[in-house]
Protein backbone atom coordinates (compact mmCIF):
# COMPACT_ATOMS: atom_id res chain seq x y z
CA UNK A 1 0.00 0.00 0.00
CA UNK A 2 2.80 2.49 0.51
CA UNK A 3 4.47 2.14 -2.64
CA UNK A 4 1.53 1.97 -4.64
CA UNK A 5 0.92 -1.96 -5.40
CA UNK A 6 -2.14 -2.44 -3.66
CA UNK A 7 -4.52 0.29 -3.51
CA UNK A 8 -5.77 0.99 0.43
CA UNK A 9 -9.68 0.77 0.55
CA UNK A 10 -9.64 3.77 3.46
CA UNK A 11 -6.95 5.68 5.44
CA UNK A 12 -4.27 7.30 3.65
CA UNK A 13 -0.49 7.63 3.48
CA UNK A 14 1.45 10.32 3.64
CA UNK A 15 5.44 10.59 2.55
CA UNK A 16 7.33 13.62 3.21
CA UNK A 17 4.43 15.47 4.17
CA UNK A 18 2.98 14.78 0.75
CA UNK A 19 -0.56 12.42 0.58
CA UNK A 20 0.48 9.46 -1.76
CA UNK A 21 -2.44 7.19 -1.18
CA UNK A 22 -3.10 7.09 -4.70
CA UNK A 23 -0.70 7.26 -6.39
CA UNK A 24 0.55 4.59 -8.89
CA UNK A 25 3.77 2.04 -7.83
CA UNK A 26 5.94 4.51 -10.58
CA UNK A 27 5.05 7.76 -9.45
CA UNK A 28 6.16 6.23 -5.79
CA UNK A 29 9.32 5.15 -6.60
CA UNK A 30 10.02 8.56 -8.39
CA UNK A 31 9.47 10.17 -5.54
CA UNK A 32 11.92 7.82 -3.36
CA UNK A 33 10.30 4.79 -2.04
CA UNK A 34 11.86 1.81 -2.97
CA UNK A 35 10.84 -1.78 -1.93
CA UNK A 36 12.79 -5.10 -2.00
CA UNK A 37 10.20 -7.72 -2.28
CA UNK A 38 9.63 -10.68 0.04
CA UNK A 39 11.12 -14.13 -1.51
CA UNK A 40 12.38 -14.33 -4.79
CA UNK A 41 12.92 -10.58 -6.16
CA UNK A 42 15.18 -10.97 -9.11
CA UNK A 43 14.19 -12.01 -12.69
CA UNK A 44 15.79 -15.15 -12.72
CA UNK A 45 16.60 -15.23 -16.86
CA UNK A 46 18.49 -11.69 -16.93
CA UNK A 47 21.85 -11.36 -15.69
CA UNK A 48 22.74 -9.66 -12.41
CA UNK A 49 23.66 -6.35 -14.89
CA UNK A 50 20.67 -6.67 -16.52
CA UNK A 51 18.59 -7.06 -13.06
CA UNK A 52 20.64 -3.93 -12.21
CA UNK A 53 19.84 -2.08 -15.35
CA UNK A 54 16.35 -2.90 -15.43
CA UNK A 55 15.93 -1.61 -11.88
CA UNK A 56 17.90 1.48 -12.52
CA UNK A 57 15.01 1.95 -15.45
CA UNK A 58 13.70 5.24 -13.95
CA UNK A 59 16.68 6.90 -13.66
CA UNK A 60 18.03 5.52 -17.05
CA UNK A 61 17.79 9.58 -18.50
CA UNK A 62 21.04 10.06 -16.51
CA UNK A 63 23.61 7.82 -17.08
CA UNK A 64 26.23 9.01 -14.76
CA UNK A 65 23.62 8.57 -11.74
CA UNK A 66 23.25 5.08 -13.25
CA UNK A 67 26.80 4.07 -13.03
CA UNK A 68 26.92 5.69 -9.88
CA UNK A 69 24.40 3.89 -8.08
CA UNK A 70 25.34 0.89 -9.80
CA UNK A 71 28.86 1.42 -8.03
CA UNK A 72 27.30 1.63 -4.76
CA UNK A 73 25.92 -1.34 -4.66
CA UNK A 74 28.99 -3.19 -6.10
CA UNK A 75 30.82 -1.71 -3.13
CA UNK A 76 28.07 -2.73 -0.92
CA UNK A 77 27.93 -6.66 -2.77
CA UNK A 78 31.71 -7.16 -3.84
CA UNK A 79 30.14 -10.73 -5.29
CA UNK A 80 28.03 -8.84 -7.89
CA UNK A 81 30.29 -7.69 -9.78
CA UNK A 82 32.49 -10.85 -9.74
CA UNK A 83 28.97 -12.16 -11.09
CA UNK A 84 27.73 -9.76 -13.21
CA UNK A 85 27.71 -11.67 -16.30
CA UNK A 86 26.11 -14.62 -14.59
CA UNK A 87 22.31 -15.21 -14.56
CA UNK A 88 20.90 -14.36 -11.53
CA UNK A 89 18.49 -17.56 -11.49
CA UNK A 90 21.98 -19.58 -11.17
CA UNK A 91 22.86 -17.51 -8.17
CA UNK A 92 22.81 -19.10 -4.46
CA UNK A 93 19.86 -18.07 -2.48
CA UNK A 94 22.05 -15.37 -0.84
CA UNK A 95 23.26 -14.20 -3.66
CA UNK A 96 19.90 -13.86 -5.01
CA UNK A 97 19.10 -11.94 -1.78
CA UNK A 98 21.87 -9.53 -2.16
CA UNK A 99 20.89 -8.83 -5.68
CA UNK A 100 17.16 -7.82 -4.85
CA UNK A 101 18.74 -5.83 -2.37
CA UNK A 102 20.60 -4.01 -4.68
CA UNK A 103 18.42 -3.25 -7.24
CA UNK A 104 16.24 -1.56 -4.37
CA UNK A 105 19.11 0.73 -3.91
CA UNK A 106 19.63 1.62 -7.45
CA UNK A 107 17.48 4.40 -7.81
CA UNK A 108 18.91 5.97 -4.96
CA UNK A 109 15.93 5.98 -2.36
CA UNK A 110 14.97 8.16 0.59
CA UNK A 111 13.18 5.20 1.98
CA UNK A 112 13.75 1.59 1.61
CA UNK A 113 11.22 -1.15 2.63
CA UNK A 114 12.47 -4.41 2.93
CA UNK A 115 10.76 -7.59 3.60
CA UNK A 116 11.58 -10.84 5.00
CA UNK A 117 15.77 -10.18 4.90
CA UNK A 118 16.95 -12.90 6.70
CA UNK A 119 14.05 -15.47 5.23
CA UNK A 120 15.28 -18.87 3.87
CA UNK A 121 19.13 -17.88 4.19
CA UNK A 122 22.66 -19.22 5.88
CA UNK A 123 23.39 -17.80 9.25
CA UNK A 124 26.55 -16.28 7.46
CA UNK A 125 24.83 -14.80 4.71
CA UNK A 126 22.16 -13.08 7.05
CA UNK A 127 25.33 -11.53 9.22
CA UNK A 128 26.41 -9.75 5.82
CA UNK A 129 22.97 -8.36 5.01
CA UNK A 130 23.10 -7.14 8.67
CA UNK A 131 26.06 -5.39 7.87
CA UNK A 132 24.88 -3.95 4.68
CA UNK A 133 21.88 -2.70 6.20
CA UNK A 134 23.17 -0.74 8.78
CA UNK A 135 25.71 0.57 6.31
CA UNK A 136 22.81 2.17 4.38
CA UNK A 137 21.45 3.14 7.29
CA UNK A 138 24.46 4.96 8.37
CA UNK A 139 24.47 6.83 4.71
CA UNK A 140 21.51 8.22 5.38
CA UNK A 141 18.51 6.27 4.57
CA UNK A 142 15.34 5.39 5.78
CA UNK A 143 14.36 1.67 6.63
CA UNK A 144 11.55 0.24 7.14
CA UNK A 145 12.33 -4.14 7.95
CA UNK A 146 9.30 -6.22 7.72
CA UNK A 147 11.33 -9.26 9.87
CA UNK A 148 9.75 -12.64 11.66
CA UNK A 149 12.49 -12.83 13.43
CA UNK A 150 12.15 -10.62 17.04
CA UNK A 151 15.86 -11.60 17.49
CA UNK A 152 16.87 -9.85 14.25
CA UNK A 153 14.46 -6.87 14.74
CA UNK A 154 16.01 -5.97 17.98
CA UNK A 155 20.00 -5.93 16.33
CA UNK A 156 18.39 -3.58 13.71
CA UNK A 157 15.34 -1.36 14.69
CA UNK A 158 15.12 1.04 17.30
CA UNK A 159 10.84 1.69 16.85
CA UNK A 160 8.76 -1.68 16.49
CA UNK A 161 5.25 -1.79 15.23
CA UNK A 162 4.11 -5.10 15.68
CA UNK A 163 1.35 -6.09 14.21
CA UNK A 164 -1.34 -9.28 14.23
CA UNK A 165 -3.80 -10.50 11.49
CA UNK A 166 -3.79 -6.93 10.24
CA UNK A 167 -3.71 -5.00 13.41
CA UNK A 168 -1.49 -2.71 15.51
CA UNK A 169 -1.02 -4.25 18.88
CA UNK A 170 1.81 -2.89 19.62
CA UNK A 171 4.16 0.32 18.54
CA UNK A 172 7.12 1.92 20.54
CA UNK A 173 10.56 0.98 21.35
CA UNK A 174 11.92 -2.09 20.03
CA UNK A 175 13.63 -3.56 22.79
CA UNK A 176 10.33 -3.03 24.75
CA UNK A 177 8.56 -6.11 22.64
CA UNK A 178 10.69 -8.15 25.14
CA UNK A 179 8.68 -7.13 28.05
CA UNK A 180 5.23 -8.24 26.22
CA UNK A 181 4.44 -11.57 26.20
CA UNK A 182 0.73 -10.81 25.36
CA UNK A 183 1.95 -10.20 21.72
CA UNK A 184 5.28 -12.46 21.69
CA UNK A 185 3.45 -15.45 21.77
CA UNK A 186 2.42 -17.97 19.54
CA UNK A 187 -1.18 -17.56 17.73
CA UNK A 188 -1.13 -20.16 15.23
CA UNK A 189 0.86 -22.92 16.72
CA UNK A 190 -0.48 -24.88 20.28
CA UNK A 191 2.24 -25.37 23.23
CA UNK A 192 4.13 -21.85 22.26
CA UNK A 193 4.85 -21.84 25.82
CA UNK A 194 6.63 -25.03 26.07
CA UNK A 195 10.29 -23.56 25.40
CA UNK A 196 9.58 -20.73 26.79
CA UNK A 197 8.55 -21.98 30.15
CA UNK A 198 5.71 -20.89 30.94
CA UNK A 199 2.60 -23.05 32.01
CA UNK A 200 1.05 -24.98 29.17
CA UNK A 201 -2.44 -24.28 27.06
CA UNK A 202 -5.16 -25.77 27.82
CA UNK A 203 -7.21 -27.88 25.02
CA UNK A 204 -10.16 -26.39 23.53
CA UNK A 205 -12.03 -30.17 23.89
CA UNK A 206 -11.53 -30.94 27.52
CA UNK A 207 -9.97 -27.97 29.31
CA UNK A 208 -7.05 -30.35 30.42
CA UNK A 209 -3.28 -29.01 30.57
CA UNK A 210 -1.69 -31.02 27.49
CA UNK A 211 1.98 -31.48 28.74
CA UNK A 212 4.55 -30.40 26.72
CA UNK A 213 6.26 -33.12 24.57
CA UNK A 214 10.34 -34.12 25.36
CA UNK A 215 13.14 -34.89 23.05
CA UNK A 216 13.67 -38.60 24.02
CA UNK A 217 16.38 -40.44 23.51
CA UNK A 218 17.99 -41.01 19.76
CA UNK A 219 16.88 -44.16 18.20
CA UNK A 220 19.57 -46.53 18.59
CA UNK A 221 21.28 -48.87 16.51
CA UNK A 222 19.00 -51.59 16.58
CA UNK A 223 16.02 -49.78 15.52
CA UNK A 224 15.45 -49.95 11.65
CA UNK A 225 16.44 -47.69 8.47
CA UNK A 226 13.36 -46.15 6.80
CA UNK A 227 15.09 -44.30 4.43
CA UNK A 228 18.30 -44.54 3.20
CA UNK A 229 20.75 -43.14 0.43
CA UNK A 230 23.61 -44.80 -0.30
CA UNK A 231 26.57 -42.87 -2.91
CA UNK A 232 23.58 -40.49 -4.52
CA UNK A 233 25.10 -38.46 -7.35
CA UNK A 234 23.34 -35.38 -9.09
CA UNK A 235 25.09 -32.96 -11.48
CA UNK A 236 23.59 -30.24 -13.53
CA UNK A 237 25.92 -29.88 -16.05
CA UNK A 238 29.47 -29.64 -14.90
CA UNK A 239 28.45 -28.80 -11.43
CA UNK A 240 27.75 -31.36 -8.89
CA UNK A 241 25.04 -30.55 -6.75
CA UNK A 242 25.04 -33.42 -4.61
CA UNK A 243 28.35 -35.70 -4.16
CA UNK A 244 28.41 -39.38 -3.11
CA UNK A 245 26.36 -38.50 0.31
CA UNK A 246 25.23 -41.47 2.16
CA UNK A 247 22.09 -41.19 4.69
CA UNK A 248 20.12 -43.51 6.83
CA UNK A 249 17.02 -42.09 8.85
CA UNK A 250 16.34 -44.85 11.27
CA UNK A 251 12.56 -45.58 12.72
CA UNK A 252 11.50 -41.97 15.20
CA UNK A 253 14.56 -40.51 14.28
CA UNK A 254 14.80 -36.65 13.53
CA UNK A 255 17.45 -35.53 11.29
CA UNK A 256 18.97 -32.13 10.51
CA UNK A 257 20.12 -31.26 7.36
CA UNK A 258 22.02 -27.96 7.34
CA UNK A 259 24.38 -26.43 4.78
CA UNK A 260 25.00 -22.83 2.79
CA UNK A 261 22.14 -21.75 0.06
CA UNK A 262 23.66 -24.02 -2.41
CA UNK A 263 25.06 -26.73 -0.76
CA UNK A 264 22.69 -28.97 -2.05
CA UNK A 265 20.43 -29.52 0.93
CA UNK A 266 17.32 -29.13 -1.38
CA UNK A 267 18.17 -31.00 -4.74
CA UNK A 268 19.02 -33.66 -2.29
CA UNK A 269 15.38 -33.88 -0.83
CA UNK A 270 14.07 -33.71 -4.89
CA UNK A 271 16.55 -36.60 -5.84
CA UNK A 272 14.64 -38.31 -2.39
CA UNK A 273 11.45 -37.71 -3.58
CA UNK A 274 12.20 -38.48 -7.49
CA UNK A 275 11.50 -34.93 -8.80
CA UNK A 276 15.39 -35.04 -10.18
CA UNK A 277 16.73 -37.80 -11.85
CA UNK A 278 20.24 -38.79 -9.87
CA UNK A 279 23.65 -39.63 -12.24
CA UNK A 280 24.46 -42.50 -9.07
CA UNK A 281 23.94 -43.91 -6.03
CA UNK A 282 20.60 -45.58 -4.73
CA UNK A 283 17.51 -44.72 -2.74
CA UNK A 284 15.56 -47.10 -0.23
CA UNK A 285 12.14 -46.43 1.75
CA UNK A 286 11.90 -48.88 4.04
CA UNK A 287 14.19 -51.38 2.94
CA UNK A 288 12.53 -51.21 -0.81
CA UNK A 289 14.77 -49.54 -3.40
CA UNK A 290 12.94 -46.36 -4.95
CA UNK A 291 15.52 -45.08 -7.11
CA UNK A 292 13.82 -45.59 -10.37
CA UNK A 293 10.12 -44.92 -8.48
CA UNK A 294 7.96 -41.77 -9.59
CA UNK A 295 7.34 -39.31 -6.83
CA UNK A 296 3.62 -40.60 -6.57
CA UNK A 297 4.87 -44.19 -6.08
CA UNK A 298 6.99 -43.02 -3.36
CA UNK A 299 4.18 -40.56 -1.32
CA UNK A 300 2.22 -43.83 -1.48
CA UNK A 301 4.89 -45.72 0.39
CA UNK A 302 5.07 -42.98 3.20
CA UNK A 303 7.05 -40.38 2.08
CA UNK A 304 6.06 -36.80 2.52
CA UNK A 305 7.34 -33.90 1.62
CA UNK A 306 7.16 -30.28 2.20
CA UNK A 307 9.07 -27.25 0.02
CA UNK A 308 10.60 -24.37 0.56
CA UNK A 309 7.83 -22.54 -0.67
CA UNK A 310 4.29 -23.60 0.57
CA UNK A 311 2.71 -25.01 -2.93
CA UNK A 312 -1.27 -24.73 -2.09
CA UNK A 313 -4.28 -24.19 -4.20
CA UNK A 314 -4.84 -20.51 -3.94
CA UNK A 315 -8.49 -20.66 -4.81
CA UNK A 316 -9.27 -23.32 -2.34
CA UNK A 317 -10.14 -22.15 1.07
CA UNK A 318 -7.85 -23.56 4.02
CA UNK A 319 -10.42 -26.39 5.01
CA UNK A 320 -10.65 -27.39 1.14
CA UNK A 321 -7.35 -27.17 0.81
CA UNK A 322 -6.50 -29.80 3.64
CA UNK A 323 -9.31 -31.84 2.79
CA UNK A 324 -8.10 -32.29 -0.49
CA UNK A 325 -4.66 -33.61 1.37
CA UNK A 326 -6.72 -35.94 2.57
CA UNK A 327 -8.32 -37.37 -0.98
CA UNK A 328 -6.08 -40.87 -0.59
CA UNK A 329 -7.54 -41.87 3.05
CA UNK A 330 -10.62 -41.63 1.17
CA UNK A 331 -12.99 -44.83 1.24
CA UNK A 332 -15.31 -44.06 -0.98
CA UNK A 333 -14.25 -42.20 -4.41
CA UNK A 334 -17.01 -43.18 -6.70
CA UNK A 335 -17.82 -39.99 -8.94
CA UNK A 336 -21.77 -41.69 -9.05
CA UNK A 337 -22.06 -42.29 -5.17
CA UNK A 338 -21.10 -38.87 -4.84
CA UNK A 339 -23.31 -37.53 -7.18
CA UNK A 340 -26.25 -39.56 -5.62
CA UNK A 341 -25.16 -39.19 -1.95
CA UNK A 342 -25.26 -42.76 -1.32
CA UNK A 343 -24.47 -43.75 2.27
CA UNK A 344 -20.62 -45.07 1.06
CA UNK A 345 -19.73 -41.34 0.03
CA UNK A 346 -21.70 -39.45 2.62
CA UNK A 347 -19.94 -41.50 4.82
CA UNK A 348 -16.60 -40.97 3.73
CA UNK A 349 -16.94 -37.01 3.62
CA UNK A 350 -18.34 -37.07 7.21
CA UNK A 351 -14.69 -38.74 7.63
CA UNK A 352 -12.83 -36.00 5.95
CA UNK A 353 -14.45 -33.35 7.67
CA UNK A 354 -14.06 -34.72 11.58
CA UNK A 355 -10.31 -34.73 10.32
CA UNK A 356 -10.18 -31.52 9.02
CA UNK A 357 -11.45 -30.52 11.85
CA UNK A 358 -8.74 -32.14 14.22
CA UNK A 359 -5.90 -30.86 11.88
CA UNK A 360 -7.58 -27.16 11.74
CA UNK A 361 -7.98 -27.29 15.90
CA UNK A 362 -4.61 -28.61 15.72
CA UNK A 363 -2.82 -25.54 13.93
CA UNK A 364 -4.85 -23.45 15.26
CA UNK A 365 -5.85 -22.25 11.90
CA UNK A 366 -9.69 -21.72 12.95
CA UNK A 367 -9.93 -17.94 12.35
CA UNK A 368 -8.77 -18.86 8.64
CA UNK A 369 -11.01 -21.67 8.16
CA UNK A 370 -12.86 -20.41 5.48
CA UNK A 371 -10.11 -17.91 3.78
CA UNK A 372 -8.69 -18.60 0.41
CA UNK A 373 -5.22 -19.91 0.90
CA UNK A 374 -4.07 -17.00 -2.02
CA UNK A 375 -4.95 -14.40 0.80
CA UNK A 376 -2.72 -15.15 3.49
CA UNK A 377 0.60 -14.53 4.58
CA UNK A 378 3.41 -16.49 3.98
CA UNK A 379 3.95 -17.91 7.33
CA UNK A 380 0.14 -18.81 7.61
CA UNK A 381 0.23 -20.86 4.61
CA UNK A 382 3.49 -23.02 5.58
CA UNK A 383 0.81 -23.79 8.65
CA UNK A 384 -1.55 -24.93 6.37
CA UNK A 385 0.87 -26.81 4.13
CA UNK A 386 2.40 -28.41 7.64
CA UNK A 387 -1.21 -29.18 8.28
CA UNK A 388 -1.92 -30.89 4.66
CA UNK A 389 1.50 -32.79 4.87
CA UNK A 390 0.15 -34.53 8.47
CA UNK A 391 -3.16 -35.36 6.74
CA UNK A 392 -0.64 -37.63 4.70
CA UNK A 393 -0.02 -39.61 7.75
CA UNK A 394 3.56 -40.07 6.51
CA UNK A 395 5.94 -42.99 7.90
CA UNK A 396 9.08 -40.51 6.32
CA UNK A 397 8.39 -36.65 6.67
CA UNK A 398 10.55 -34.50 4.73
CA UNK A 399 10.46 -31.06 5.89
CA UNK A 400 12.49 -27.93 4.21
CA UNK A 401 13.13 -25.06 6.07
CA UNK A 402 9.51 -25.16 7.75
CA UNK A 403 9.65 -22.05 9.65
CA UNK A 404 10.30 -20.14 6.30
CA UNK A 405 8.13 -17.19 6.60
CA UNK A 406 6.83 -18.01 10.02
CA UNK A 407 6.92 -15.27 12.93
CA UNK A 408 9.38 -16.09 15.79
CA UNK A 409 7.13 -17.34 18.45
CA UNK A 410 5.60 -19.41 15.82
CA UNK A 411 9.07 -20.86 14.78
CA UNK A 412 9.81 -21.64 18.28
CA UNK A 413 6.49 -23.54 18.85
CA UNK A 414 7.48 -25.70 15.92
CA UNK A 415 9.43 -27.81 18.03
CA UNK A 416 6.91 -28.90 20.75
CA UNK A 417 4.80 -29.19 17.57
CA UNK A 418 7.25 -31.35 15.26
CA UNK A 419 7.82 -33.63 18.38
CA UNK A 420 4.28 -34.26 19.09
CA UNK A 421 4.08 -34.94 15.90
CA UNK A 422 6.76 -37.42 15.74
CA UNK A 423 5.61 -39.12 18.88
CA UNK A 424 1.86 -39.20 17.63
CA UNK A 425 2.62 -40.96 14.36
CA UNK A 426 5.98 -42.48 14.82
CA UNK A 427 7.28 -41.27 11.73
CA UNK A 428 10.94 -40.57 11.19
CA UNK A 429 12.06 -36.87 10.11
CA UNK A 430 14.74 -35.44 7.89
CA UNK A 431 14.05 -31.63 8.40
CA UNK A 432 16.48 -28.88 6.31
CA UNK A 433 16.84 -25.63 8.43
CA UNK A 434 18.46 -22.13 9.02
CA UNK A 435 17.03 -21.51 12.51
CA UNK A 436 19.39 -23.34 14.51
CA UNK A 437 17.78 -23.31 18.18
CA UNK A 438 15.24 -24.85 16.27
CA UNK A 439 17.43 -27.59 15.25
CA UNK A 440 19.18 -27.66 18.12
CA UNK A 441 15.97 -28.22 20.35
CA UNK A 442 14.49 -31.54 18.11
CA UNK A 443 16.84 -33.05 16.24
CA UNK A 444 18.51 -36.86 17.61
CA UNK A 445 21.48 -36.16 14.68
CA UNK A 446 23.03 -33.50 11.84
CA UNK A 447 24.50 -33.79 8.85
CA UNK A 448 26.46 -30.26 7.45
CA UNK A 449 26.76 -30.16 3.53
CA UNK A 450 28.96 -27.77 1.83
CA UNK A 451 29.33 -27.91 -2.30
CA UNK A 452 27.51 -30.75 -2.12
CA UNK A 453 29.23 -33.10 -0.02
CA UNK A 454 29.02 -34.09 3.60
CA UNK A 455 31.85 -32.08 6.11
CA UNK A 456 30.11 -33.47 9.34
CA UNK A 457 27.75 -35.46 10.85
CA UNK A 458 26.98 -36.15 14.47
CA UNK A 459 24.91 -34.73 17.37
CA UNK A 460 23.81 -31.24 16.86
CA UNK A 461 26.37 -30.60 19.62
CA UNK A 462 29.31 -32.32 17.53
CA UNK A 463 28.29 -30.62 14.36
CA UNK A 464 27.60 -27.26 15.38
CA UNK A 465 31.09 -26.75 17.41
CA UNK A 466 32.92 -28.37 14.03
CA UNK A 467 35.31 -25.95 12.67
CA UNK A 468 34.48 -25.91 8.63
CA UNK A 469 30.88 -25.95 10.02
CA UNK A 470 31.46 -22.46 11.34
CA UNK A 471 33.77 -21.39 9.02
CA UNK A 472 31.64 -21.81 6.00
CA UNK A 473 27.78 -21.65 7.13
CA UNK A 474 27.34 -20.47 10.92
CA UNK A 475 29.80 -17.71 11.39
CA UNK A 476 30.35 -15.26 14.20
CA UNK A 477 26.67 -13.28 14.68
CA UNK A 478 24.56 -14.09 17.56
CA UNK A 479 21.87 -12.70 15.96
CA UNK A 480 21.81 -14.40 12.24
CA UNK A 481 22.66 -18.01 14.26
CA UNK A 482 19.81 -17.54 16.98
CA UNK A 483 16.88 -15.96 15.31
CA UNK A 484 14.66 -17.60 17.86
CA UNK A 485 14.29 -18.17 21.21
CA UNK A 486 15.75 -15.84 23.82
CA UNK A 487 17.02 -12.98 22.52
CA UNK A 488 20.85 -12.36 22.88
CA UNK A 489 21.02 -16.07 24.91
CA UNK A 490 24.82 -16.82 23.86
CA UNK A 491 25.87 -20.23 24.86
CA UNK A 492 29.47 -21.12 26.51
CA UNK A 493 29.84 -23.93 24.09
CA UNK A 494 29.37 -21.44 20.85
CA UNK A 495 31.74 -19.04 22.36
CA UNK A 496 34.38 -21.56 22.73
CA UNK A 497 33.89 -22.86 18.93
CA UNK A 498 34.08 -19.42 17.61
CA UNK A 499 37.76 -18.83 19.19
CA UNK A 500 37.95 -22.47 17.47
CA UNK A 501 37.47 -20.89 14.29
CA UNK A 502 39.08 -17.36 14.54
CA UNK A 503 42.12 -19.89 15.72
CA UNK A 504 41.68 -21.76 12.10
CA UNK A 505 41.37 -18.29 10.33
CA UNK A 506 44.47 -16.67 11.56
CA UNK A 507 46.42 -19.90 10.58
CA UNK A 508 44.96 -19.90 6.72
Amino acid sequence: GVCGLVKPAAGSVHFAGQDITTMPADVTTHRGISLMPGGKGVFPTLSVNENLRLAGWFIRDDQDRVEAAKAEVQSLFPILERRQTQMAGDLSGGEQQMLALGAALMTQPRLLMIDELSLGLAPTIVGQLLEVVREIHNRGTTIVLVEQSVNVALNLAERAVFMEKGEVRFEGPTADLLERPDVLRSVFIAGASALSGEAPAKTATNGKAKAAPTKRPAPGPDEPVLLETMALIKRFGGITAVDNVDIALRKGEILGLIGHNGAGKTTLMDCISGFNQIDGGRVFLQGVDITEAPPYERALGGLGRSFQDALLFPSLTVAETIAVALERHMESKDLIAAAFQLPASYETEIAVAEKVEELIELMGLAAFREKLTGELSTGSRRIVDLACILAQEPTVLMLDEPSGGVAQKETEALAPLLLRVRDHTGCSILVIEHDMPLLRTICDRMIALELGGVIAEGTPAEVLEHPKVIESYLGTDDTAINRSGAAGAKKPVKRAAKKKAAASNGAR
